[in-house]
């Protein structure tokens, strides 16, 4: 029996504007298990973006249990989330979110500055490896400037593995690239995934949906389908078939 990742029970939450109460969030449950490939969807006002904020230990729910690889995220303080959220998710943003002027290696390794038990030489180590893997060997040194919008997606995920998080949690990491780079990073995700990590992938594509191995649906604030993919396409097939345009 595969792990339990994410545990949601019921979880809601709730925004006042004003005199009136906006309910983002009306009773979400589900259960992501380790190794899974989850895409997450949902148009505006879905409930989208508050729930990736609650996955994320960014914002708390109003009610329900939110379990993160067994731990009860609810009622913790800020920094006790803020400890749970760097140890056990590894963020991939559209924007990217790398820190201007710095190079990829030093990109990397900021997650593993905020933990005291690893050295500076063990640090080094971890971001030049996390690199590797991503296929970015050669750009250990380069700088954001110096680097395409793909390359810098995989600096950014290179960043979210370099903790060995408990999962991936991708926000639209596609967004902003073009077709040919968003199949690259969906078949850099998709080797990932089968190298055992977890991953969440929440977009507004619904084509996304088909290169993962379950789809949520939110709308209005709640679970409206959940479904298993027994037919994943292979980004890697779709990125071979695809012209090249221009040298990257």
């Amino acid at each position: 029996m595969k792990n339990k990742i994410i545990e949601l029970v019921d979880i809601k939450r709730n925004f006042s504007v004003g005199s009136e109460v906006v309910r983002a969030l009306r009773g979400v449950s589900f259960t992501i298990h380790e190794g899974d490939f989850v895409t997450i969807m949902g148009t505006s006002g879905s409930g989208k973006s508050t729930l990736l904020n609650v996955l994320g230990c960014l914002d708390d729910s109003s009610s329900g249990e939110y379990y993160l690889d067994g731990v009860l995220v609810r009622n913790m303080s800020k920094n006790e989330r803020a400890v749970l959220r760097n140890r056990k998710i590894g963020f991939v943003f559209q924007s990217y979110n790398l820190l201007a002027k710095t190079t990829a290696i030093e990109n990397v390794e900021l997650p593993l500055m905020y933990n005291s038990s690893i050295c500076t030489k063990d640090r080094r180590v971890r971001a030049i490896a996390a690199l590797t893997r991503v296929g970015l060997a050669d750009r250990l040194q380069h700088k954001s400037n110096q680097m395409s919008g793909g390359q810098m997606q995989r600096v950014a995920i290179a960043r979210a593995l370099v903790n060995d998080p408990a999962v991936i949690l991708a926000d639209e990491a596609t967004g902003n690239l073009d077709t040919r780079t968003s199949f690259e990073i969906l078949a850099l995700l998709q080797r990932l995934h089968g190298e055992g990590k977890t991953i969440i992938f929440v977009t507004h594509n619904p084509e996304i949906a088909e290169f993962s191995n379950r789809c949520i649906v939110l709308k209005d604030g709640l679970v409206d389908s959940d479904v298993f993919n027994s037919d994943v396409r292979s980004a890697a097939e779709v990125l071979a078939s695809l012209p090249i345009l221009s040298d990257d």
